[in-house]
């Protein structure tokens, strides 16, 4: 049977809670746990388990938590407690799926929760701001944000039907995760970045690589998708990373809207996990539509890819940063790592003829990559532009060959 656990305050949602408990219990067959992870007020309703347990997995009492009279405070505190005890629940076979309700405020202490909990875990989350940038709360996992309509305060005509069809989904979503999942097989698993302007590069490397046995999961660079990846690596889901669209490096430098941070790469590096790395994309910083790009771009090479997204070049200067930051990553490197260098473009409009196709800024970047690379990246210097089908395969060949080498390494270990 599984296990529908709902996290929220019930010092301002009781009655909401106490309403998807008995949704739940009446049309599913999963049993249901409630956390309270209110510390303002009283209880509405009754808890399995209570605020007390959660502040004490935070390392505090409700009593401190209260006496400080910081409300920001407590609800990071109270936050850090409930991942605490959702990981514990699933740790212990007791939860199958995770439900929650909020504001901003209770948005962003449950979805915190639900980052603490593996891919695939089930995770819905009902909220007022679910129709705006769900970025933050969303973070690297599978969390699905549904829209309230309107503000979670009682149960009228609209709340009901809104959050009668969370608790059918929620039960559902946990329902098929507690049943046996298909044999997928045991192939070793590679990490691919993709962005529309190298989609022809990582399509041919990922066929050939499958072909040769390894299942390759694709990440399209928007931010996300780069933290997603790490995030994997860092849990250890992955076996090797084939970082084609380092694109995100330069949203992070210049402020473009498909930033993955400042540390994107480092998790990959610091992993030992082998990696065939590329400069795809590094032509472009990217922005919403076009009266959306800050004033101060406006007089920059502008390319407007789709009405929602626009592209801007890269300049030699911003490009060697770029290529210091990479060269700088990859030579801290802890396990294998080729580099392959695209000469002909880095993306599909910066090759001749291009509306991106701008030497100097290559030449900006390739510069300053090599100034900073170490003995440890083997170096792969091609004519070619990053979309041609002979890029793509030595890369594939390169990195079927590394994650050949680890594998025969360890088991000789």
């Amino acid at each position: 049977m599984a296990t529908v656990v709902l996290l929220g305050t019930l010092d301002t949602k009781g009655a909401e809670y106490a309403y998807l408990r008995e949704q739940i219990e009446r049309n599913s067959r999963c049993d249901v746990v409630i956390v309270d992870a209110g510390v303002l007020g009283e209880p509405q309703t009754t808890a399995d388990i209570s605020r007390h347990d959660v502040a004490r997995a935070a390392g505090t009492t409700i009593d401190d938590l209260v006496a400080a009279n910081d409300r920001g405070a407590a609800v990071a505190a109270m936050a850090d407690g409930a991942s605490k005890i959702v990981s514990d629940l699933f740790a212990a076979g007791r939860l199958q799926g995770i439900l929650g309700l909020g504001g901003s405020g209770g948005t962003s202490l449950v979805t915190h929760a639900m980052q603490a909990l593996p891919v695939g875990v089930p995770k819905l989350m009902v909220s007022t701001v679910a129709s705006g940038d769900t970025r933050p709360y969303v973070g690297a996992v599978d969390i699905t944000m549904m829209y309230s309509v309107v503000d979670i305060a009682g149960i009228n005509r609209i709340s009901a039907r809104i959050l009668g069809n969370a608790a059918a989904g929620i039960a559902g979503m946990a329902t098929a995760y507690a049943a046996p999942f298909p044999d997928m097989g045991n192939k070793p698993l590679i990490g691919a970045t993709m962005f529309g302007v190298t989609t022809p590069s990582v399509t041919k490397a990922r066929e050939l690589l499958e072909a040769k046995g390894y299942e390759v999961l694709v990440f399209h660079a928007t931010g996300a998708g780069g933290q997603s990846m790490e995030a994997l690596v860092s849990g250890g889901f992955l076996d090797g990373v084939l970082d084609i669209t380092t694109t995100e490096l330069a949203d992070d430098l210049v402020g473009g809207v498909f930033s993955a941070g400042p540390d994107r790469m480092k998790a990959t590096c610091q992993s030992g996990l082998p990696q065939v790395v590329s400069l795809g994309a590094l032509d472009m910083v990217n922005f919403g539509p076009k009266d959306t790009v800050p004033g101060r771009f406006r007089d920059r090479n502008l390319y407007v890819h789709n009405p929602s997204v626009t592209l801007m070049r890269t300049t030699p200067e911003e490009c060697a940063e770029l290529g210091r930051r990479i060269g700088v990553r990859l030579s801290a490197a802890t396990g294998p790592v080729a580099l392959f260098i695209p000469r002909g473009g880095v993306s599909a409009i910066a090759v001749e003829g291009g509306v991106f196709h701008d030497p100097e800024a290559d030449t900006a970047l390739l510069q300053s990559l090599m100034e900073n690379l170490g003995d440890n990246v083997d170096v792969h210097d091609l004519a070619y532009d990053i979309n041609d089908p002979r890029f793509a395969t030595a890369m594939a060949d390169r990195m079927a060959e590394l994650m050949s080498r680890e594998s025969s390494s360890e088991n000789k270990a």
